[in-house]
């Protein structure tokens, strides 16, 4: 059964009406004109189409409790390097970025389990989601997970061209469950990883991942 994530509503009831309101008022304007009728309402559809796939909210789970670190969100690999992590550790972290598209889910899981020592959210700019500057110039929000199999994991949700609001789920001081719902990017996006030196990845640049699927790190015992 295909779901969709709660963010979504507003955005698809909305959706939902106007590509109603577009099919009616071009079977009633353009009746003479039947395939120039059938165009606009083919469009009307596909415009619903976009807003519905974009929410989707599929079920995934995983028996890696505690033992792994997985993909946070869908999308591409496209960021793996040694940087200084300037907001919270001040020193250097191993960065895995992800960067999603339009048509990847956007939904945020938690990489791993754990309490969260840090939840931020930074105003800013809306630099593409690929700008080497994205991670800490644009619109974002950084949060802090420790366990005792990794210590602390930062993640970094960050928004793009097209994203205009991040969703954050993650309250300091509580205690959450890995591949659980963490909040919700709109509209193209990309999510950053700050690992701990010398952390053994299982993805490489361009590869393509899946939030609560995808082990980045681990394996399942």
């Amino acid at each position: 059964m295909l779901h969709f994530h709660k963010e979504g509503a507003v955005s698809i009831i909305l959706a939902s009406l106007v590509s109603v309101a577009i099919i009616f008022a071009a079977d009633y304007f353009l009746k003479d004109h039947y395939w120039i009728m059938k165009g606009v309402q083919v469009l009307a559809l596909i415009l619903l189409i976009i807003i519905l796939q974009f929410f989707r909210n599929p079920n995934r789970s995983i028996n890696a409790l505690g033992h792994t670190i997985v993909a946070p969100v869908d999308g591409k690999v496209v960021v793996i390097e040694e940087v200084m992590e300037n907001e919270y550790f001040k020193d250097k972290r191993l960065q895995v970025s992800i960067f999603m598209s339009p048509i990847n889910v956007h939904v945020t899981r938690y990489p791993m389990s754990g309490k969260v020592n840090f939840s931020k959210y930074h105003p800013g700019k809306f630099l593409v989601a690929w700008h080497p500057k994205a991670s800490e110039e644009n619109e974002r929000t950084t949060i802090v997970i420790q366990n005792e199999v990794y210590g602390e994991v930062l993640y970094r949700q960050i928004a793009g061209a097209l994203a205009k609001r991040i969703v954050n789920y993650a309250k300091e001081g509580e205690v959450v469950v890995q591949g659980d719902d963490a909040g919700f990017i709109k509209f193209g996006s990309r999510v950053d990883l700050f690992l701990p030196l010398g952390t053994k990845l299982n993805v490489k640049l361009n590869d393509k991942v899946k939030g609560n699927q995808s082990i980045l790190v681990g394996e399942i015992v």
